[in-house]
């Protein structure tokens, strides 16, 4: 919500700026019609014929005065707005006035009228945005297959007239697969380097057919594609992705696992949630994934254990993401072996691990003294003797603790310390009170702290929490 209001108001500020100027200049025109130009009577009385009767210091100030109308000829021959009417279609107005809103209302204001269209259809306002593509929804409803055909090669060149890199097909299945590689333009399928496929019924055949005619992509995404299987993950993996995201896709197991590390030589980042890889499947990394692999999050992957995790940290010595959520088989001797073998760890996720205790926190403290993020959400074991350890780290920048129910007050204490802390959550935390909370003011460079459902905040909190904190973003 801060967001969208800070947004607003640099908006409003920017249209205050040009309605300003705009009566600013009506004014100068009509006093330019009613006397022409502001010099005064004897200075144009002077005119050519004295210039050389004129002392010294006169000389120097005439070649300001011809600048000065040199310059107001010049602006006469540009063309302003010189109405609100004329501002709302003035490009130079509009390219900056749509860089306040974000991608989403940008999309909205395109449809506004073909002047805004052309200028919110620049590649600049689009860069880093994920297009999602209802397959679903670019469908005639009469079923009439040339009106459907109709509609999403206009979607297509929509895409790449504002130069997206990107794609995302939602509820897509092989038809809408093989209609978009067909349909869309060559310069766009040259241009894509992430592709995802989410919510999809799309086979084995559907991503082979997609991976091969989108050579240039080197990030791909399947979220909840169960139709695709091991064979057809080894049938379709090419060895220039280099960032890779499976989750929620029931037939993703061990086997799938070893596809990507035989297959992906290139990888930097690995993204699984997968509820039947077990330890089997972080045996298959090695000295291929040692060099490029730094990024791996492990999501829900239950069956993983600390036995797994010997497996990995060896083989993966390099990474500096890491996480862990959501494996609920880890214990405490399973990251005192993280702490102990990955000292190059930047962050670390170990939500929603209810075996996790203080102990854990120990390891952490000691050995992972380059860690920069540390999230521990819903790790129900975590008391205000684990935070007294995490107070000793002087790199840790972020520290997330939602629905931690044993932290107090004291706990808090302890993070007071911690004078380089820029993120704080404690989102959800039952025994934290008012006393606890006020003490955060102590963290001057806090840049967002999280506090939504914490029983001991108040209206009284938050406003002495702004009051003292005014460079924080404070989430009630």
């Amino acid at each position: 919500m801060s967001t969208d209001v800070s947004f607003t108001k640099r908006a409003a500020a920017e249209l205050s700026r040009c309605f300003n100027g705009l009566a600013v200049r009506g004014r100068a025109n009509n006093g330019r019609s009613a006397g022409g130009l502001t010099s005064s009577p004897s200075s144009v009385g002077q005119g050519s014929n004295s210039r050389h009767d004129v002392s010294p210091s006169d000389k120097k100030k005439i070649p300001r005065v011809d600048k000065i109308g040199q310059m107001r000829e010049y602006l006469a021959t540009v063309k302003k707005p010189r109405t609100l009417s004329d501002l709302w279609q003035d490009s130079g107005f509009l390219g900056t006035f749509f860089w306040y809103f974000i991608a989403r209302d940008r999309n909205t204001l395109a449809q506004v009228c073909q002047i805004w269209r052309d200028v919110l259809y620049q590649p600049k306002y689009w860069k880093g945005v994920l297009p999602i593509l209802r397959c679903r929804e670019l469908r005639s409803p009469s079923g009439d297959l040339a009106a459907t055909s109709e509609l999403r090669k206009r979607v297509y060149l929509s895409l790449e007239r504002r130069g997206f890199d990107s794609a995302c097909l939602f509820g897509a299945n092989d038809e809408d697969v093989y209609d978009f590689v067909s349909n869309c333009p060559p310069s766009q399928v040259r241009n894509l380097r992430h592709v995802a496929l989410r919510c999809c019924n799309v086979t084995d055949k559907g991503l082979e057919a997609l991976l091969e005619t989108l050579q240039a992509v080197t990030q791909l995404e399947l979220f909840g594609c169960n139709e695709i299987t091991d064979a057809g993950l080894w049938a379709s993996f090419s060895p220039r992705i280099v960032s890779l995201t499976l989750a929620d896709c029931i037939n993703i197991a061990d086997e799938s696992v070893a596809a990507v590390t035989q297959l992906l030589p290139s990888l930097y980042e690995l993204n699984l949630q997968a509820y039947h890889v077990t330890d089997a499947a972080l045996a298959f990394f090695g000295p291929r994934q040692s060099a490029t692999l730094i990024i791996l999050r492990l999501r829900s992957c239950w069956e993983i254990t600390n036995h797994g995790l010997l497996n990995l940290v060896h083989a993966l010595p390099n990474l500096s993401v890491l996480s862990l959520s959501g494996c609920s088989k880890i214990t405490d001797d399973g990251v005192e072996l993280v702490a102990e073998n990955l000292r190059q760890l930047r962050s670390l996720d170990l939500s929603w691990c209810p075996r996790i205790t203080d102990a854990a926190l120990e390891y952490i403290a000691c050995d992972l003294t380059q860690l920069e993020e540390l999230t521990l959400d819903r790790c129900m074991h975590i008391t205000d003797i684990g935070l007294g350890y995490l107070s000793t780290m002087a790199n840790l920048c972020a520290l997330y603790l939602r629905w931690c129910s044993q932290i107090r007050d004291f706990g808090i204490q302890h993070l007071c310390s911690m004078r380089h802390l820029q993120i704080l959550s404690l989102a959800g935390c039952p025994l934290v009170t008012s006393v606890g909370l006020s003490s955060i003011v102590q963290l001057r460079h806090l840049q967002e702290l999280e506090l939504t459902n914490c029983p001991g905040t108040s209206v009284e909190l938050f406003e002495y929490l702004r009051e003292n904190l005014p460079s924080c973003m404070i989430i009630e």
